[in-house]
């Protein structure tokens, strides 16, 4: 058994970025595999790993785009006591050794966490804000239009948790899906990702699930750094996807009354 396995989906991703994250991963004393979801057209990362030879590392080429959640859940399907814990990564992440034995340990030690996830930063050393309290439609309008209004800016600063101390460890509601650190077992109490969000909310609505059973902890004792390119803010199709994904959330989990739904999904 592995101490830790990850999956990365891919789309016709930047190699460089990819190595990154691949070196970043494979900086660590403990057991480790790595899984490549590639939802791209063709499967010219077939090449890439072959004249690399990492070891580790199983390429899957998906040769459909069945989104995010759906990628990572061909992975999260065919490792069922494969590891002890299991990341899910965005492939726009980097971060130094050390990091994983960290959350490794802290996992250890607090069995009725499901998932953990360290402070994020962008390149520049500024902060991502990406710890969230349950978000209402008006938190998800805000944030779309970028509105400046002092009063919708104290609105989204406490939707994303500003007015705590991002120092300090937190159990947090909703944890960003770019660094999800899971203990491996909730598959199998929790399920996994619902593949009717294609992309964006994913994270926010497994997160809920995760809740009815553990803690998500954020745990800001080691960081990561997080090439975040807010895509839906800067192409009118990303834009449709995430609009759609949060219709669907919002009709599953509730537009007033957040809603108290254990469903798991297969």
């Amino acid at each position: 058994m592995y101490d830790i396995t990850a999956s990365i989906v891919t789309y016709k991703t930047d190699i460089n970025e990819l190595d990154k994250v691949i070196n970043s991963f494979f900086k660590t004393r403990l057991k480790v595999k790595l899984f490549i979801s590639d939802n791209s057209p063709t499967d010219d990362l077939k090449g890439y790993f072959k004249n690399k030879n990492y070891e580790n590392i199983e390429y899957n080429f998906n040769n459909y785009n069945g989104g995010y959640g759906w990628g990572h859940n061909k992975i999260l399907k065919k490792i069922k006591n494969f590891s002890k814990y299991h990341i899910v990564l965005n492939s726009d992440i980097y971060f130094d050794s050390g990091v994983l034995e960290e959350l490794f340990i802290f996992m250890e030690r607090n069995r009725n966490v499901g998932n953990v996830m360290p402070k994020v930063k962008y390149p520049n050393g500024e902060i991502q804000y990406i710890c969230k309290r349950n978000p209402r439609p008006l938190n998800i309008i805000l944030r779309t239009l970028n509105l400046q209004n002092k009063i919708f800016k104290n609105m989204n600063d406490i939707y994303e948790m500003r007015d705590t101390d991002y120092n300090t460890l937190m159990d947090v509601e909703i944890l960003s899906g770019c660094f999800m650190f899971l203990r491996n077992n909730i598959f199998e109490t929790i399920g996994y990702f619902d593949e009717n969000i294609f992309m964006y909310f994913e994270d926010f609505d497994y997160n809920r699930r995760i809740r009815h059973k553990y803690k998500t902890i954020y745990y800001p004792k080691v960081e990561i750094i997080h090439n975040h390119a807010r895509q839906a803010h800067k192409d009118i199709k990303m834009f449709f996807i995430a609009l759609k994904s949060a219709i669907y959330y919002f009709n599953k989990w509730g537009w007033i009354k957040n809603r108290k739904k254990g469903d798991r999904y297969r």
